[in-house]
């Protein structure tokens, strides 16, 4: 079996600094259907034979044993944990988004807190009328789509629960992110075939592309689509007619009263906004602060490894992050600009002609309710900053800027009547308190992990058993005992 080498690291560091050098991209070009001349299991040109491969993966899984399942499971986190550091290199090289640290650490949270086949329970009832037995079943061949930010952690980890619940799965990745999502769905083959499943048990595309997920939409075969992604491609999987999860956008707030431990909630904020380079679609992305409290916040958000830019700077940052685009209808909206998301403070700094050092993590500025950088979500380590003089300002502009995706939200407070508030007005998936972001997925915090974070359809942190379908068996006037 394949181990990643230290010559294998060196090799790909060569490759990212080569990019970046070049001066024309920080991206590197990658080969989708192999890695170091192995060629990668589970990828196809074809979307139709990739599904019938992912068919009979399904078949072999649905006869094997929960715990032979389970076995396929434990290989599956231990590559992803010693192919952690690869992974990252790819993903950072391919997509040139976020950190390698951070990324090396997602991989990690991912293998040890993705439930696997101990999330599927059955349940009976008896009664005089006999006994009804209720099982969760697989639903059979699983369609998903996968982000260019999260590439190979929501392989794996959808990967981890669609397997736990015996379904096969068919990957359209991200288009610029396939390399890395790829080398995810081979490691996810290599696990099975070790273990003594199906040679090939997940399958994903050389070339992703609309067309490839409109048949996997319409085929037969799939029962489910799972998205993870922005607005347009959720919408068009729920538009499916198929049953589908979808897992979209967000723009989590975060508020800090004057109740709170506001050195700790400067640095916890700051963690969670710069992890991966604000990448993770629960990161915080706009803070509303009480105004007796805001000089101490912003000072405690220096320490931490913050630069403030002035209003003025802000507005000429917004000009450079975020782009007018003009739709068919000729309406004009403002969109994230791809080369500035998932960068690194100091870089995104450069582009308005501020140098500073690759210490500073994150760019923090005081602006209006109404400025771009709260209205927007960007996935960058920038971060607005609203004074606001009460709880109940806060909520109202907090809950506005979340814009009804009900996706995640933050606070820091000891005050349990202004922790509850919010989390009652702003009907989030999840709602971190006095914690990074991040706490919100099993990272310092409790509970399971996901990167299919499901607001839209309501499955919220999905799991093994978000992936099935439940069936009754009902024996009538027998097996109860007593």
């Amino acid at each position: 079996m394949a181990q990643i080498t230290e010559n294998e690291i060196k090799t790909i560091v060569e490759k990212v600094i080569g990019a970046m050098q070049s001066g024309s991209t920080s991206k590197a070009t990658w080969d989708s259907t192999q890695y170091n001349g192995r060629k990668l299991i589970g990828v196809y040109s074809d979307m139709n034979e990739a599904i019938d491969a992912a068919n009979k993966g399904y078949k072999a899984v649905r006869d094997m044993s929960v715990e032979k399942r389970e076995k396929i499971i434990t290989e599956i986190r231990r590559l992803t944990i010693a192919e952690a550091p690869i992974m990252a290199e790819i993903g950072v090289a391919e997509t040139g988004m976020g950190r390698v640290e951070h990324k090396k650490l997602k991989h990690i949270l991912v293998a040890n807190k993705t439930p696997g086949t101990e999330d599927i329970v059955s349940n009976a009832k008896t009664g005089d009328d006999g006994l009804t037995l209720i099982e969760m079943a697989p639903f059979g061949v699983v369609g998903a789509i996968t982000p260019s930010t999260n590439p190979s952690e929501t392989v794996i980890c959808n990967s981890i629960g669609m397997i736990a619940a015996g379904n096969g799965v068919v990957f359209n990745p991200h288009p610029n992110a396939i390399a890395t999502s790829n080398y995810a769905v081979d490691l996810v083959n290599r696990a099975s075939k070790a273990a003594g499943g199906p040679d090939v048990l997940v399958c994903s595309m050389d070339k992703p592309t609309l067309d490839s997920a409109a048949i996997m939409q319409s085929h037969p075969l799939i029962k489910l689509l799972v998205c993870t992604g922005g607005p347009g491609v959720v919408k068009a999987v729920l538009s499916s007619g198929k049953k589908a999860i979808g897992a979209g956008a967000g723009n989590p707030p975060v508020i800090v009263d004057d109740t709170a431990d506001i050195a700790k909630a400067a640095k916890d904020i700051i963690d969670g906004c710069t992890f991966d380079n604000n990448l993770p679609c629960i990161a915080e992305k706009e803070v509303f602060a009480f105004r007796n409290i805001a000089d101490e916040l912003i000072s405690g958000m220096k320490k931490a490894g913050s630069y403030m830019i002035t209003p003025e700077q802000a507005d000429a940052l917004a000009k450079i992050v975020l782009q007018e685009k003009t739709n068919k209808a000729g309406k004009t909206s403002k969109v994230v600009n791809r080369d500035c998301v998932g960068r690194n403070a100091d870089v995104i700094l450069k582009m308005i002609g501020i140098e500073v050092s690759k210490d500073i993590r994150c760019i923090i500025c005081e602006v209006p309710f109404e400025h771009d950088f709260v209205q927007h979500e960007l996935m960058m380590p920038i971060l607005p900053i609203v004074r606001v003089d009460n709880i109940d300002q806060a909520v109202e502009l907090a809950v506005k800027a979340e814009h009804g995706c009900r996706h995640t939200a933050h606070m820091h407070s000891k005050n349990i009547d202004n922790l509850s508030k919010f989390a009652k007005a702003v009907e989030t998936t999840i709602f971190v308190k006095n914690a990074p972001s991040y706490a919100g997925i099993g990272f310092g915090g409790e509970g399971h992990t996901t990167f299919t974070i499901a607001g839209p359809t309501g499955e919220g942190i999905t799991s093994a058993r978000s992936f099935t379908r439940q069936r009754r068996c009902v024996l009538a006037d027998s097996f109860r005992i007593i």
